[in-house]
């Protein structure tokens, strides 16, 4: 197994596990009696936030950069559509943001600061005086043993240390990009999770633009498949990290009879091909089983009193289903149907923000069978300009992340509180 680190500054206060009703947020943090932390002193924004549209490499990553530098920018976050040349604009971004650290992922479609786009690029820059960040890069996903994620969780903790920016208790996040179609997601995340100990985790697989081909991580000046990125975030600002969908449960119970853990492909559903089971339960004919069925009529896994939704990504020739998240034979799956999606994102960032008070910025990791299903609603519109209004920047995923479990069709990531002039951090 190999990785890679490179170190910078960020943080978190408050955290939610929410969405699935109850939310469980972190201890505030109390005053530190040992070393003295850094208190920044500025009137720039913490964070900056850009997009281009530009195709041509070199001019979109020049474009970000007139949007996002400045001489206390540490770490650049990106996520852009595959539909650009990934090697030029890789040594674009490095060239355009020399000596500052940037990571990123492709997408299946952008959050920018306009609500959502498509064929762009969307990117947070952090300020080194309220973030401490660091990054590391797992090349071989299937090899990432416990040793390792803790030797990457440790050497990304002594840079958030060496920061000095916060203590790094209660004040700590990890973000995940994974190669979305790499089937290693549930093994990683597991595995970091033990890591982080009682750190919040969340983040989202890599798109390609609904290609289902190639799916890219960014590290160092390049775009890696089969790879996955760590960040680690430490910062004196209040945050809560959440995880929401708006799926609920239907009367109908399909057992795997047959399934290949491995390529996440189920063969028989109560005993009969895949497929057929399927169209059955949500009332639709097997050759009308497309993305706009599997957007509206995704499966559901009880876990601990919760659903959490197993989304189909294909129907095979040979009447299996390929899903986008862990199936095994013996699990029982449920009929799901939607609620409001919009209803359900209000529900959760405000409660956020109640709690941190009004955002600096919220990143925001959205499957992107939610944007088809916003779409196919006529509610596209109502939600981007929700996330414009919101501050949320992010991407259209392939699956998302929150706390080491890999899950499908909600919409996961941290809200970020803006500095407190009363308390110094100004």
């Amino acid at each position: 197994m190999a990785y890679d680190h490179f170190g910078a500054p960020i943080k978190s206060t408050e955290v939610a596990l929410a969405a699935f009703t109850d939310a469980v947020e972190s201890v505030k943090s109390h005053p530190f009696s040992g070393t003295a932390f850094m208190k920044p002193a500025t009137t720039l924004p913490a964070v900056r936030v850009a997009s281009s549209s530009v195709r041509d490499p070199m001019l979109a990553a020049t474009n970000l950069a007139s949007q996002l530098s400045h001489e206390h920018l540490g770490c650049v976050l990106f996520f852009c559509s595959a539909e650009y040349d990934l090697r030029r604009l890789g040594s674009a971004l490095e060239h355009s943001f020399e000596g500052v650290r940037v990571c990123g992922c492709t997408s299946a479609g952008e959050i920018t600061p306009e609500g959502y786009g498509r064929g762009c690029i969307t990117a947070i820059g952090f300020d080194q005086r309220y973030f401490a960040i660091d990054c590391a890069l797992i090349r071989e996903l299937d090899r990432f043993t416990l040793q390792d994620a803790q030797g990457v969780i440790d050497g990304l903790l002594s840079t958030c240390r060496d920061a000095r920016l916060a203590p790094v208790k209660g004040n700590t996040f990890a973000i995940t990009l994974l190669d979305g179609l790499s089937s290693r997601e549930e093994l990683v995340l597991a595995t970091l999770n033990s890591a982080l100990g009682t750190i919040p985790q969340f983040g989202g697989s890599a798109g390609d633009d609904e290609r289902l081909a190639n799916t890219h991580v960014f590290f160092d000046g390049q775009f890696h498949t089969g790879a996955a990125t760590v960040l680690l975030v430490n910062t004196p600002l209040d945050f809560r990290v959440f995880s929401t969908h708006h799926m609920v449960e239907r009367s109908e119970k399909l057992v795997v009879t047959d399934a290949c853990a491995e390529s996440r492909t189920v063969f028989e559903l109560n005993a009969e091909p895949a497929a057929d089971a399927y169209a059955r339960a949500v009332g639709v004919d097997v050759d009308a089983l497309d993305r706009k069925v599997f957007a509206l009529r995704p499966m559901g896994v009880k876990i601990g009193g919760h659903y959490f939704v197993r989304s189909v990504q294909r129907v095979n020739p040979d009447k299996s289903l390929t899903f986008y998240c862990a199936v095994e034979t013996g699990i029982v799956m449920t009929a799901m149907e939607p609620e409001s999606l919009l209803d359900s994102v209000r529900t959760q960032i405000e409660a956020a923000e109640r709690v941190v008070g009004p955002p600096l910025v919220t990143i925001g990791c959205d499957c992107f069978l939610r944007r088809l299903e916003a779409e196919l609603t006529g509610e596209v519109e109502a939600v981007s300009e929700f996330l414009r209004h919101h501050k949320v920047i992010g991407f259209n995923t392939y699956g998302e992340q929150f706390d080491g479990m890999h899950i499908n069709q909600t919409f996961t990531g941290v809200v970020i509180g803006q500095p407190d002039v009363r308390s110094g951090q100004d």
